[in-house]
């Protein structure tokens, strides 16, 4: 025991706690392995192969372990207000066996799990752990998904965005052929494909449940919060309030949004040069300064040396920065 320390020691019960069980789980699965290569001579093989591999078996640890923990922090009043924007994350066919605040859960393991590797980067090293390393793997951790579920949640807006225009054309055409509004979104739902049909579905569900048009595109309009979206909700609030035809009112918001897409493409392709230029602009500084680095490594050391030299920097910086942010400003053109 002399020259041990106790972060060393306690790392090694742990991982004795955890490597006695999986050795035990394995001489477990071999031993069931040997007895069924003894009898499978002797036995039908099934038509379904109901086997679990090892990553299911992981999976389906994690998912329960997730549920578990999501119905300990369902109890908190904070908890269940802070999972309210999880749940326009939720696909339509996983509603019934994922919850909004599973999302919460995921982020606490995560950051848990970032939290332990730290801690046991630290006893490797034999150092202490430092609060400020500490808190940081464990901020990453905790807000790692929502970047990740928010990449994904602008990439479906802009699915959505794009296929909006062929549920308005489709719906337009029901009813002109006599259909109803709830035939024109189950054909919707059933004709289209992607993030599109998933949130026609949510659409069919809430006008199932008995709630009116407008509501129902209200509810759409705050999942996906496009311009379109909104447009559509307000012109359906309207005629809900006013009254009217509905094949008019949907034949003029899909001439509008046809309109609309048809200038953006004429915005787009009269843009894309500057754009180009824009991104060649944006590049050029820094393969010129990863260009010197490789030549010389300690040209820009000047900087660090003195206050002076790193409020330049600085400064650069923010010039380098506020030239991004003025001329995106300028070559982006809203068209409302």
């Amino acid at each position: 025991m002399n020259g041990l320390k106790w972060p060393i020691i306690l790392f090694g019960i742990m991982a004795f706690s955890i490597i006695i069980p999986i050795v035990i789980i394995l001489l477990k699965e071999a031993k069931i392995a040997k007895f069924q290569r003894r009898f499978r001579p002797f036995s039908l093989a099934p038509i379904h192969n109901t086997d679990q591999s090892l990553f299911d078996k992981i999976l389906l640890f994690f998912w329960n372990t997730t549920k578990n923990g999501s119905k300990f922090l369902e109890k908190s009043h904070f908890f269940r207000q802070q999972s309210l924007k999880y749940e326009k994350f939720i696909p339509f066919e996983e509603k019934e066996h994922k919850n909004k605040i599973d999302y919460i859960t995921i982020k606490i393991e995560i950051a848990g799990f970032l939290f332990l590797c730290c801690f046991v980067s630290f006893l490797i090293h034999d150092s202490s752990m430092k609060i400020v390393e500490t808190c940081i793997s464990i901020l990453v951790g905790y807000y790692l998904p929502d970047i990740f579920l928010n990449f994904k949640y602008l990439q479906k807006r802009k699915q959505i965005e794009e296929d909006l225009l062929k549920a308005i054309i489709i719906m337009n055409h029901c009813f002109k052929s006599g259909r109803n509004i709830m035939q024109a979104i189950e054909i919707v739902k059933n004709e289209l494909n992607g993030p599109i049909r998933d949130e026609f579905q949510k659409i069919h569900m809430d006008m199932t449940y008995g709630l009116s048009i407008d509501v129902v595109f209200q509810r759409f309009y705050e999942r996906v919060k496009l311009e379109d979206a909104k447009y559509i909700t307000s012109t359906l609030t309207l005629l809900n309030k006013t009254g009217g035809n509905i094949v008019n009112v949907f034949s003029s918001i899909e001439k509008s949004i046809f309109n609309k897409k048809k200038l953006q493409n004429e915005m787009k392709s009269l843009t894309a040069s500057s754009i180009f230029v824009f991104r060649i602009l944006v590049l050029l500084p820094i393969l010129f300064v990863a260009g010197i680095l490789l030549m010389n490594q300690n040209y820009f050391a000047p900087f660090f040396k003195t206050p002076y030299g790193f409020l330049l920097l600085l400064f650069i910086i923010m010039l380098y920065l506020f030239y991004i942010f003025t001329i995106k400003k300028v070559l982006k053109v809203k068209i409302s």
